[in-house]
């Protein structure tokens, strides 16, 4: 089996409201997302998403993704899409660095694989069912009472895990906005505070040393060296986002014991191949992971709600699904969707989502036959 075309498609997707986070500091209205079909000489077709959350959140972009897609594109024309570890690499000669660009390009190889073999993308990666996997809410930036509003909110819709933006110029306001949310919660459910990489070093000591509540608390500062410098001078448990690339990242987080947890995005470490070493990596050291994509529609969150539901119970928190936050659906009724704070990985072979063409309007590239 060879790959035997590559087609792209571009995707603006509106956000139903303005999203803010890091305080306010960024604020986002649409995604850009980039589909891609692989058709092999057999017939089989996979499909992959890369979708960035702005331009702002990482050093990603969408208009990179389709310019990284061209590059690599005529070194993988003829490649067997089920070696997924050989065409990673060749991917990582063709185009060092860049792993959002690849992260489509592996899950549409897996997506193939799927196909191909018959078994969901749950089973390939390790997992005994397709188990149910708590769903988090994601609570944008606002004042304390317009946050807990926000949660009571998702609460409704079965929510007990929420994700709340912290992060603001304001110190007193943060350390209400987080005193009142822990104290505010509904009975049973769980908090982390995402900070986004807002705070400088000694703010996030203050911060954190001020308040009571000893909840999660995510990426408080911009770099890994300032993440473990205040791991080592406060209670709560840090969790891991942003500054986590490549797999060697996670080995010098765990080496300095930087945090107890970290976020496994499949777009932001190079696609699926790559987040599956760092899970296992993860599960080897006792981290606890939030499985779930950078952004996209239900074709990028099942592809990692596959990783998360096949992860040990013990080291899997929530994932976050992003499709609920867009205003446009181009897989409609397919795929792992929020059923009272869980979702469940199709049991169809392969990722088991496929967009309506028709949706996503004419490509934008197509290379190979």
């Amino acid at each position: 089996m060879k790959i035997a075309r590559i087609t792209v498609y571009q995707l603006d997707m509106p956000l139903t409201e303005p999203y803010y986070l890091s305080g306010g500091r960024l604020k986002f209205e649409k995604l850009d997302s980039t589909f891609v079909r692989i058709d092999t000489d057999e017939g089989v077709s996979g499909w992959g998403e890369g979708c960035p959350w702005g331009h702002t959140y990482l050093p990603a972009h969408g208009p990179g993704i389709r310019a990284g897609i061209e590059t690599l594109a005529a070194a993988l024309i003829g490649l067997d899409p089920r070696s997924l570890d050989h065409v990673n690499r060749v991917m990582d000669v063709q185009l060092p660095g860049h792993p959002y660009v690849k992260s489509p390009i592996d899950m549409a190889c897996w997506d193939i694989l799927g196909k191909t073999s018959g078994l969901p993308l749950w089973q390939l990666l390790g997992g005994a069912e397709a188990a149910p996997v708590l769903v988090n809410s994601s609570i944008s930036t606002g004042t304390p009472e317009e946050m807990l509003a926000l949660i009571n909110r998702a609460a409704e819709k079965g929510y007990t895990v929420h994700s709340a933006k912290v992060g603001g110029t304001d110190i007193g306001l943060d350390i209400d906005r987080i005193e009142a949310i822990s104290e505010g919660l509904p009975k049973g459910h769980k908090v982390t505070f995402d900070v986004n990489r807002a705070w400088q070093p000694a703010v996030a000591v203050e911060v954190l040393n001020s308040v009571k509540a000893r909840d999660w608390v995510e990426q408080p500062c911009e770099t890994l060296d300032q993440c473990a410098h205040v791991a080592a001078r406060v209670s709560n448990p840090i969790m891991l986002d942003e500054c986590l690339h490549a797999f060697g990242d996670h080995l010098q987080a765990w080496k300095r014991g930087a945090c107890e947890g970290v976020k496994v995005k499949p777009n932001r470490v190079g696609g699926l191949t790559k987040a599956r070493q760092i899970r296992d990596f993860g599960v080897s050291v006792g981290w606890q992971m939030h499985i779930e994509d950078v952004g996209g529609s239900a074709l990028a969150d099942t592809a990692a709600i596959h990783l998360a539901a096949s992860s040990p119970e013990a080291n899997r928190l929530a994932s976050w699904l992003c499709h609920y936050h867009l205003d446009v659906d181009p897989v409609p009724g397919q795929g792992a969707r929020n059923h009272r704070g869980v979702a469940v990985p199709p049991a169809l072979p392969g990722i088991g989502v496929t967009p309506e063409e028709g949706t996503l309007g004419a490509p934008v590239a197509v290379f190979g036959g």
